[in-house]
């Protein structure tokens, strides 16, 4: 059975916030992350490290992700790479038409082959582990769910309690001598 801590992925995603985000998702996943700003570093980087599968928007600066999708399939040793496309514009002008064309002329399809942003942190590692054939460990999807739940938490909070909670994470921290409270 494959693991997370065995396979790459690489997110190509324009925006910074949105490229940590996903990385930070695969990580706490278990697995390997390269990120590339544009479809052009994208390529630069699948070429030297051939990831196990790639997480791509579609609307980039440069070259874009419709455009780097056709590159990887015209390429035989790159071809077999699977794409999930995680995209804002899948019905806006930007980038409803490209998805159509990928769509209609089969160069993804099946199940699960692109997500709309904002994309639920489970919904993406679901997507990623069963392109890879990865079973779902309950601790993988127990982690997923309370930091979904902490975000969602943190941002109704006010000031005052958040910096009250980091305080009690510090102590319990400095109390335990660990590093992190996986």
């Amino acid at each position: 059975m494959a693991r997370a801590e065995d396979k790459t992925v690489l997110v190509v995603d324009d925006e910074p916030d949105v490229r940590n985000y996903l990385s930070m998702i695969l990580e706490d996943a278990g697995f390997n992350v390269l990120t590339a700003k544009d479809g052009d570093v994208a390529m630069r980087i699948i070429r030297e490290r051939k990831p196990d599968f790639i997480s791509l928007d579609l609307v980039m600066p440069k070259k874009s992700g419709h455009r780097l999708l056709y590159e990887l399939r015209k390429d035989r040793d790159l071809s077999r790479i699977p794409v999930l496309i995680v995209t804002a514009h899948a019905r806006t002008e930007l980038g409803k038409q490209d998805l159509e064309d990928i769509m209609e002329n089969k160069v993804i399809s099946g199940p699960g082959v692109y997500l709309e942003k904002p994309v639920k942190p489970h919904d993406y590692v679901r997507c990623v582990q069963r392109a890879l054939g990865i079973e779902e460990t309950v601790e993988t999807e127990e982690k997923i769910g309370i930091k979904e739940e902490l975000e969602q938490e943190m941002r109704k909070a006010s000031p005052d309690s958040l910096k009250r909670a980091l305080e009690v994470l510090r102590r319990k921290k400095s109390s335990t001598g660990k590093e992190s409270a996986d």
